[in-house]
């Protein structure tokens, strides 16, 4: 029998200049993303291996790189690059959920952030 188990990395921060507003682009802001990811047991838990699971300071470094690197325009595709690249990392995840927070998000009016959730099965 196989389970599954979730490993959870929660309110990364990273500042990075994404949105349509040429003023996003131009002064930057900080994102927080958080990543659940479902991952089919495998033999890690058995055998108390690194080798068998997925490694969050590597998924740390993954969602950095993607955060921090080219501008989008929707952090909606950017939660979905993130998942999809976490996928294609560790091929044990089963589900990446991805949410990514936006605290500054250029509206009119007070909010506390814009949030989007993104889940890619694999």
């Amino acid at each position: 029998m196989t389970a599954i188990y979730t490993i959870t990395l929660k309110n990364c921060a990273f500042f990075a200049r994404h949105g349509v507003h040429d003023e996003e682009e131009f002064l930057g802001q900080r994102f927080f993303v958080d990543a659940e990811l479902d991952v089919e047991q495998g033999t890690a838990l058995i055998e108390d291996s690194i080798d068998d699971t997925v490694h969050y300071g590597v998924a740390f470094t993954e969602i950095e790189k993607i955060i921090t690197g080219r501008r989008r325009y929707l952090i909606e595709a950017l939660a979905l690059e993130v998942a999809t690249t976490l996928c294609s990392v560790f091929p044990q995840i089963r589900r990446a959920k991805i949410s990514i927070r936006k605290p500054n998000a250029p509206v009119p009016g007070v909010l506390d952030h814009v949030e989007v959730t993104v889940e890619h099965f694999s």
